[in-house]
This record gives structure tokens, sequence and C-alpha cells, in this order.
């Protein structure tokens, strides 16, 4: 039975950086990926630009060489392939992860399954939860939210030319997809359930989404709540008063969410209000002895407070902390 040093769970930049850095410290580390590499980034809106400068998306000291001020996805995917080419780092893709159990020696047991059906055990002295929180969107729980012309992703606006589409939220993603929706011919509506935009909206993204608001080019119901969808439209509900509003096409872009089934089913305690995992703040360890935390996952609800930026910087600290740990186990 081989056993490695390290299994990083989650093949976005904080997992890979964990990886890296558990590379450098001289463990032996495997990354394994559900999706594609990078795969939230890959599931991103096709023409989106980050909101960070190019050297706060870089890990394992390797330069995101671009021509712009803010690179764009598909600069990122480049980079992130480039990244593992270089540094050699051992990624298994398209293996989900059902089960991450610890036995009695101390070794954890990851069960995984491919896209083939092929179920494996995998075994580990450490498992770091790089998982994001991309994977898992907040519901609305309302009826006709699973119908197919409803998504919790928005992607490109080409197929919905001339097409009338309802935008749910109030914060960068919708407005970003409401613009972009309506420039390809689209007829939109956003409708958000606060009174005001939200105040995460890049700076030169507001005016633009303001003044198509206020000039009627994209009507937007505020303090509205979406009740139901149907086949052909949606309703909404206004300090009681319903309104059914037609809808070939729904987006619901009301946020994300960390796997928090996963890291309960390892044991891991959360906060029971933010549902964060419980960590050391020096390590990203979890109550469970040899697991750790790295990246968006940490965030619990609180998902705009670990981006990129911070999360791609956690492996550091976990391959410093297993670096002693395993060096005196051996």
């Amino acid at each position: 039975m081989a056993v490695r040093d390290v299994l990083v769970v989650g093949a976005g930049p904080s997992g890979l950086a964990t990886a890296i850095a558990a590379r450098k410290a001289g463990l032996d580390a495997l990354v394994v990926e559900k999706g594609v590499l990078v795969n939230s980034i890959f599931h991103f809106p096709t023409n989106m630009v980050f909101f960070t400068t190019p050297e706060l998306l870089e890990i394992g000291g390797l330069p995101l060489v671009t021509p712009y001020e803010k690179p764009t996805r598909l600069e990122a995917l480049r980079y992130y392939r480039r990244v593992v080419d270089a540094l050699g780092v051992s990624v298994v893709l398209h293996e989900a992860v059902e089960r991450v159990e610890r036995e009695d020696d101390g070794v954890f047991v990851v069960t995984t399954l491919d896209r083939a059906g092929v179920r494996r055990a995998r075994h580990a002295r450490a498992v770091v939860m790089a998982i994001g929180y991309y994977d898992a969107p907040n519901r609305l729980g309302i009826e006709g939210e699973d119908l197919p012309h409803v998504s919790h992703y928005y992607r490109d606006p080409h197929p919905f030319y001339r097409e009338r589409v309802v935008v749910v939220g109030g914060k960068n993603s919708a407005a970003e997809a409401a613009l972009e929706l309506f420039r390809a011919g689209a007829r939109v509506t956003l409708v958000h359930r606060g009174e005001t935009l939200g105040e995460s909206i890049k700076y030169w993204v507001r005016p633009d989404i303001e003044n198509r608001i206020t000039e009627g080019s994209i009507p937007a119901r505020f303090g509205t709540h979406v009740t139901a969808i149907r086949p052909g439209s949606v309703v909404l509900s206004r300090n009681g008063v319903e309104e059914e509003l037609p809808a070939d096409a729904v987006f619901l872009l009301t946020g994300y969410h960390a796997d928090t089934d996963l890291l309960r089913s390892a044991g891991v305690a959360l906060d029971p209000d933010s549902l964060a995992p419980v960590l050391d703040p020096d390590t990203f360890e979890t109550t469970v002895p040899g697991l750790f935390v790295a990246g968006g996952a940490i965030a619990g609800r609180h998902t705009g407070t670990v981006f990129i930026e911070n999360g791609r910087l956690h492996g550091e600290k976990i391959a410093a902390a297993l670096a002693v740990r395993l060096s005196s186990t051996l």
C-alpha cells in the first residue's frame, strides 16, 4: 500500500500552491481534483477579467505575464497549466473525493470516484482540503429552481441573443452578467432582494450598470424575491404583491458556499454560525489531527473574505508545519 506524505483535495490555486510548497519542503504530495485543472476559474464567465493584478495570482514563484493591467480568465488558465508543467506538480484530474477517514494509526484513507466510475482508496499521512466554494451554489429552495433553463452559473451571452433573461442577484457577478447579456442583444431584467446594488461591485462596473438601470435599458426590481420559476416565467414578490415576468432563461447568481458535508463527514468541527472549519490559525490544521484546510473553504459562509490573493499563501504555513511533523515520524 503506497502512502503519500500529503494528499491535497482540489487543484485550484490554493491547492496547487500547497502541493508546490510541500514538494519544496521535501514532501511527496499528490493533488486530486474532481474536475479540470483550476476548475472554478474554468467555469468563470468566458470573458471575465480579474479584479486583481497579475502578481497576486502567482504561485510557485513563477510570474504571470500579461500585457494588461488585470489578467483575463484565459490568461489565468494558461498560467496555471504552465505552473503545473514547469514545477512537475503531481495532479490527478476528474477524480472526485467521496470520503476522508483517519485510521487508528493516523493514516488517512481517501476514497475517490473517477469519471469512468472506478472507485479508489488513496492513502496519505496528511490531507489538505482545498475545495473552495464555487461548486456549491446558494440555492433559493423554490419551485422550478432545477428547470433546464435555470442556472446558478453564467458563462457566455451569445446563446441568449433576443431572449428574455432574468438575472437574480445584486453583486458583481449579477451586474457583469446583466451588462454582457444586454450588449449581446438579450432583453434582461435584474432582480435583487436588496433595495440597492451590492457594495462589492467593481468600481468600473458600477456606473455602467447604474446608468443602464436608470435609462431603462436593464429594468431592475429591487427589494424583490423570486418565489417560483415556471417554464416560461418567474414569479416575483415585493411587499406581498406578486408579479409574473416572462423568462426564456434565468440566472440565479446568488453566491456560493463551501462543501461542509465533506468536511463534516471527515470529522471536522465547524463554527455553528459561520460554518467555517475550526482551525489552528498558525497552521490551518482542523480539529482532526493531520487534516488541514486551505483557500476558500476556510471562509464558511463569509466567502468574501478569502480570494486567490490570500488563499494561495495558506500552503506555505501548512507545508512548514507538515515538514516538521512528518520528518519526526520517519
